[in-house]
């Protein structure tokens, strides 16, 4: 049974940092690729960062800087650190399995491609 779950959000003030967990069940993560989205009040959801294939690291154009992803596949987890928080940041995170293989295999990141999506977790940026 696949179960994939984000933590680590919280209320932070602008230029704090935030560390989120994503631990899997029901695949490895080693085999699977995986990538960091979120959610802002009154937006579509947006790619951030990811895994392809190999492990190798993917980093939106407009994410890159102050997110940063990791991985310790032993524990089945991915991280996102986040620093230099701004307002806008605010909203919920997610972590989601590439169901298609595309983006895995140097496709194009895209939320459409991910699927086994974890509930969240909320992350609040004041300024």
């Amino acid at each position: 049974q696949v179960h994939v779950e984000e933590s680590g959000g919280g209320s932070v003030q602008a230029g704090g940092s935030l560390k989120l967990s994503c631990v899997v069940s029901g695949f490895s993560i080693g085999v699977h690729c995986m990538g960091w989205f979120r959610q802002v009040p009154g937006k579509e959801r947006e790619g951030i960062a990811g895994f392809r294939r190999y492990g190798t690291m993917f980093y939106v154009d407009s994410m890159k800087g102050r997110f940063t992803i990791s991985r310790d596949v032993a524990k089945n987890t991915v991280y996102l650190e986040m620093s230099d928080l701004k307002p806008d940041d605010t909203g919920i995170y997610y972590c989601a399995r590439d169901l298609r293989n595309s983006f895995c295999g140097g496709g194009y990141f895209s939320v459409a491609d991910f699927g086994d999506w974890g509930q969240g977790t909320q992350v609040s940026v004041s300024s």
